[in-house]
């Protein structure tokens, strides 16, 4: 049995990558250091404005996350054309807007994590932190950075 292509999983997924977001400051979506790629903080389609634990439950938290991790791989998409030549997600790391009693973090950053295993099959197992912010940019409720290992 051949293995799936990153395009059938998308596919099978009912996923269609949106054009690559701009970045919301002076800097850009992705910076190439010799097979890695490193992508800036994107968050969720749409803008929701909140914070986990406050205006958002942590099951709209993992949803969040996972609209981000679509962003992510649109700006893959546009950096280096085809998502077939990601060798292994390295890390992702997540910046939850929460209040302070917000115990749930690892549980939302799940919504990318597991997008990325759904992606990329076993090259989508990475490292990966993630922390409790008081504010992000634009109220977000989450921003996501990540690490990408490609072919050249």
């Amino acid at each position: 049995m051949t293995e799936q292509t990153v395009a059938e999983r998308l596919r099978l997924l009912g996923i269609v990558l949106p054009s690559a977001s701009e970045p919301a400051a002076k800097y850009t979506n992705v910076v190439k250091v010799n097979h890695l790629l490193f992508v800036s903080g994107k968050g969720p389609a749409g803008n929701p404005r909140g914070k986990l634990g406050e205006d958002f439950t942590t099951v709209e938290g993992y949803q969040f996350a996972r609209q981000a991790g679509i962003e992510i791989l649109a700006v893959l998409v546009s950096a280096i054309a085809s998502l077939e030549n990601v060798k292994r997600v390295v890390k992702i790391q997540g910046f939850v807007n929460a209040t302070a009693a917000y115990e749930e973090h690892h549980k939302v950053l799940n919504g990318c994590s597991d997008l990325m295993l759904d992606v990329f099959g076993e090259k989508g197992v990475h490292s990966r932190s993630v922390f409790g912010a008081v504010s992000v940019r634009d109220n977000l409720p989450i921003i996501i950075d990540s690490i990408f290992e490609v072919e050249e």
